[in-house]
């Protein structure tokens, strides 16, 4: 005897909702120190949304490519496999560059998307490019007219910012860009610096915009040791009429009717941040960076010089009197004063 369709198979009912989410993973890139000394080492670390064992960590310098213009991301040496540690570490970096990592996982391997580029900046001028500002300043009020200007062994160079909330742009969506120069019609706080279609890069310069009635006038580029320097203190409008205060480093370092703080020879020891203060305006502080002087360098490699051929005169005097001593012909006595 046959079933019935209705019998051949039965329905449950529905089982609760459940929601499922799938987390794409965004690794975090940052990098110290984001300001070089020439020649330094560059430190990438690349975080992981969720940590854990079995990662392996690829990291990319960014370049830009010469057709659109947009950027491309080359591996850097032994990053081709992966790298088990999440920190990755550059020697001998001079100039201005770029960097982005990511991570991946399982068999086949699973790859996350990449991270949000990260720069790291050269304030040296000796490059193949280089950018200036007028105003030559680094704080400006809000309101200012301001000018970045490339030169360089590029006929074609274009001026890029990153901005203090991490979006990178060209100069030309925050002003006019006309061939190399760029005028900001409005800003906030951003490292510029230009590009070549080539992919080079010049230096990288702070631009401070300022909200405040007080700005802190302070040089854009390294200062050499030895150099004289004068910051000074600047007001939206008005003149100044009471006592002008300098802080480096949060301490005052000077308290009178003088609207500049002279250093006649400056030295590392200058290096940090400074701002000025008047009648309980403070202006934002500003960080000025000191470079040995080639003069200085030119000296310690003479004095090097002179010692070493010293020295060798010296052990080459006493081989000799020791083979003549040796022979009964000759006794001297070095006295050594220290």
């Amino acid at each position: 005897m046959g079933k019935n369709k209705q019998e051949l198979y039965s329905v449950t009912e529905w089982s609760d909702v459940i929601t499922l989410t799938v987390s794409e993973r965004h690794p975090v890139l940052t990098v110290s120190p984001s300001w070089l000394s020439p020649g330094a080492s560059v430190t990438l670390n690349c975080d992981v949304e969720h940590p854990s064992a079995g990662w392996s960590f690829y990291w990319y310098k960014v370049i830009k490519q010469e057709i659109n213009r947009l950027y491309k991301y080359e591996l850097l040496p032994g990053s081709i496999s992966g790298t088990a540690q999440d920190s990755y570490i550059i020697h001998g970096q001079t100039h201005t560059a770029g960097y982005v990592c990511r991570a991946g996982r399982g068999d086949p391997e699973y790859h996350t998307d990449h991270s949000q580029p990260k720069f790291v900046w050269s304030a040296d001028l000796n490059s193949a490019a280089s950018l200036t500002v007028s105003p030559n300043r680094v704080q400006h009020f809000i309101y200012d007219s301001v000018t970045l200007n490339c030169s360089g062994n590029s006929s074609q160079w274009r001026v890029m910012t990153f901005t203090q909330h991490g979006y990178l742009r060209k100069c030309g969506d925050l002003g006019i860009m006309t061939e190399s120069t760029c005028n900001l019609r409005w800003f906030q706080d951003t490292v510029s610096w230009c590009e070549s279609e080539s992919g080079q890069f010049s230096n990288g310069i702070n631009i401070t915009a300022s909200y405040t009635d007080v700005i802190l006038l302070s040089p854009v580029h390294p200062v050499n040791e030895g150099d004289s320097v004068a910051l000074g203190c600047k007001l939206r409008t008005g003149n100044f009429n009471s006592t002008v205060a300098f802080y480096k480093n949060g301490k005052l370092i000077q308290n009178d009717d003088r609207e500049k703080l002279n250093i006649p020879a400056v030295s590392k020891s200058d290096e940090g941040f400074y701002k000025c203060d008047y009648s309980g305006h403070e202006s934002p502080e500003s960080w000025m960076s000191v470079k040995g002087s080639r003069s200085s360098l030119s000296v310690s490699l003479i004095t090097g010089l002179v010692s070493g051929m010293s020295l060798i005169l010296l052990l080459s005097l006493l081989l000799c009197c020791w083979h003549k001593k040796s022979k009964g012909d000759l006794f001297i006595y070095f006295y050594f004063i220290y």
